[in-house]
């Protein structure tokens, strides 16, 4: 999705901004491959169809339209009222027709690229608040909808797989998902490797270390399907919880 006019002149905020607008056309193209036959199938996430995916994306992007428009206008307007109603939605989501859900996840990626597009320079530092609780810079709104999109492309099962995901999003990723490890005491005793750069994510006294490239090691700690990796003792088992 191309940008018209952005508001925002951070040449940083504009390069996020180039790179969730290529998740999401990545996404769409996914989408638009998926024959309206397919859309109940099982998708990678366990419990959901690809109708579900799909769903929660489209949902998504109107729950991050709610905080920029918290940033903008300076009135809250929280993301969901409740997890039981964002699961809610979900479940009715779901059960769109597929013209209807196709329409859903096309015309809330549109909302969010306009509301993204004319947020001015000095809303992007207002502080919000995401679903979690945590409060955060308007501008994280950018990061929330990147590893969303690039991510759930993936759990649409229809071909596209980690190693598509931009390196820089899967760096990311990788010390987010650590980083949250560490906050929950999670994860402690693992140490990531990338056999490529040998860049090293999460604790590194004592640890198992768990070698692979850099889309393996991003798919496994996200609790998706991987292969190719190694451990320096032990097995390699299922990475703790993430979200």
């Amino acid at each position: 999705m191309v940008a018209r006019h952005d508001l925002a002149t951070d040449p940083e905020l504009l390069d996020a901004l180039l790179t969730v607008r290529r998740g999401t056309a990545f996404f769409g193209r996914k989408l638009n491959e998926l024959p309206d036959s397919e859309l109940n199938a099982p998708s990678l996430l366990d419990g959901w169809s690809k109708a579900h995916v799909i769903a929660h994306v489209g949902y998504n992007a109107r729950a991050l339209c709610r905080l920029l428009e918290w940033a903008n206008t300076g009135v809250e307007n929280p993301m969901y009222s409740s997890p039981v109603e964002r699961n809610r939605e979900i479940e009715f989501g779901a059960t769109l027709n597929p013209t209807a859900l196709r329409n859903l996840y096309e015309h809330s990626a549109i909302h969010l690229n306009v509301e993204w597009r004319d947020t001015p320079d000095e809303a992007w530092t207002q502080q919000v608040k995401t679903a979690q609780g945590r409060t955060v810079a308007a501008s994280e709104t950018i990061w929330m909808r990147t590893r969303e999109i690039w991510i759930h492309a993936v759990d649409l099962d229809n071909g596209a797989g980690f190693e598509q995901i931009p390196e820089n999003v899967l760096d990311r990723l990788l010390a987010d998902i650590t980083g949250m490890w560490k906050t929950r005491g999670q994860g402690s005793g693992i140490l990531l490797r990338d056999i490529d750069t040998g860049t090293l994510y999460g604790e590194a006294e004592g640890a198992q270390e768990i070698s692979g490239r850099l889309p393996d090691l991003a798919a496994w700690a996200s609790g998706r399907p991987s292969s190719g990796l190694s451990a320096n003792y032990g097995t390699v088992e299922p990475a703790p919880r993430w979200l």
